[in-house]
């Protein structure tokens, strides 16, 4: 990859872009000026960075001039102590462009809609789910996010059966996206008489929560029922038809939200969370896509991988995607996800840019 080839181009843009924010035309479009100032953002942290690396390459040429031209020693040995300074200098301003010009996920900066299911494992796996869902709080909570339950079913012993989750806050998906997938548990469960451990899994998914001009939906599109709701077990709560159930038609996406006592909230909530997994849907073809392409260990878009396993006997936790352990349970289990969080985000980071060299 030859940056110096690439920067014109870059500036070329920014300037483009520049002009384009200034515009009429994009200052009556909200989702064109959006799109624009997130490019700004990104192209004006390269710009500045471009130019000082174009100066050193510049000077280190300029370097080796005076060594192959110059007789006068004094000069010369000036000459190779820069360039052995612009040389360290050069790496770093490499690097530094390299990840600058990385491409970002668009969605990285949304909010997130997570939803924990349980899975094979019965009532442990409910447990389970209940355990993440505390861990995804507690991690929420440690980052500053908001967090809000949407909509939930218990579990006969506790737990979740399925609970969805709002969490909203500064590069939300970004951080949390690698979580989708299946996490399992190994652990001796409290209905265990022989002390053996069993093995339980919970589904995570994690969406990027649609905005406003994300998805468009057709209300003919759209089936919507009313029912009573109801609590763990199945029995009603309130004899008002509150809950709300939507069936997207074309694609067989269905909703239930039962948390609020208002239908008319209920249905707001629905309506929102329909429209993050048709979003959804879309990002998972896009990765599904990309995946071929990028050779990417993170970033497949299968939300049936099997993604991390949680070792009680052990308290030990693998990753299985970079093969990461760390055996500290409890800090995991108690929100600590920054070093698997990071490690991913860095992996999918070097899958991009061992891309973006055979570009």
């Amino acid at each position: 990859m030859d940056l110096l080839e690439r920067l014109p181009a870059i500036e070329s843009r920014f300037e483009e872009v520049n002009r384009l924010l200034a515009d009429p035309e994009t200052l009556s479009d909200m989702q064109k000026l959006k799109n624009l100032s997130k490019e700004y953002k990104k192209l004006n942290k390269i710009i500045p960075v471009g130019k000082n690396y174009r100066l050193v390459v510049d000077n280190i040429a300029n370097a080796k001039k005076i060594l192959e031209e110059e007789a006068d020693e004094e000069f010369r040995a000036m000459a190779k102590d820069e360039l052995v300074q612009l040389s360290s200098e050069v790496e770093k301003l490499e690097q530094e462009l390299k990840n600058l010009l990385i491409p970002e996920d668009p969605e990285d900066s949304k909010n997130v809609v997570l939803e924990i299911r349980a899975g094979t494992g019965g009532d442990e796996a409910a447990l389970f789910a209940g355990d993440l869902f505390e861990m995804y709080r507690r991690y929420a909570e440690k980052k500053g996010f908001e967090f809000e339950v949407n909509d939930y079913h218990e579990g006969s012993v506790g737990g979740y059966k399925e609970i969805t989750v709002s969490i909203r806050g500064e590069d939300c998906y970004g951080l949390m996206k690698f979580e989708s997938g299946v996490h399992r548990v190994q652990r001796v469960p409290d209905t265990e008489t022989q002390g053996r451990v069993h093995t339980s899994a919970a589904t995570v998914a994690v969406m990027p929560e649609a905005e406003e001009f994300d998805v468009v939906l057709n209300d003919n599109d759209i089936i919507k029922e009313t029912f009573c709701s109801s609590g763990a077990g199945g029995q009603s709560v309130n004899t008002t038809y509150s809950a709300v159930r939507l069936t997207h038609v074309p694609t067989g996406v269905v909703v239930s939200m039962q948390n609020e006592r208002s239908q008319i909230k209920n249905y707001e909530m629905a309506l929102k969370i329909l429209k993050t997994r048709l979003y959804d849907l879309e990002i998972e073809k896009r990765n599904a896509e990309q995946a071929a392409l990028r050779k990417s260990l993170v970033s497949t878009g299968d939300r049936s991988a099997k993604v991390r396993t949680y070792n009680f006997p052990q308290s030990r936790v693998t990753d299985h995607r970079i093969g990461l352990t760390i055996y500290n349970l409890p800090a995991i289990l108690a929100g600590d996800l920054d070093e698997f969080i990071e490690a991913l985000r860095l992996a999918e980071n070097m899958a991009k840019l061992e891309n973006l060299q055979t570009v």
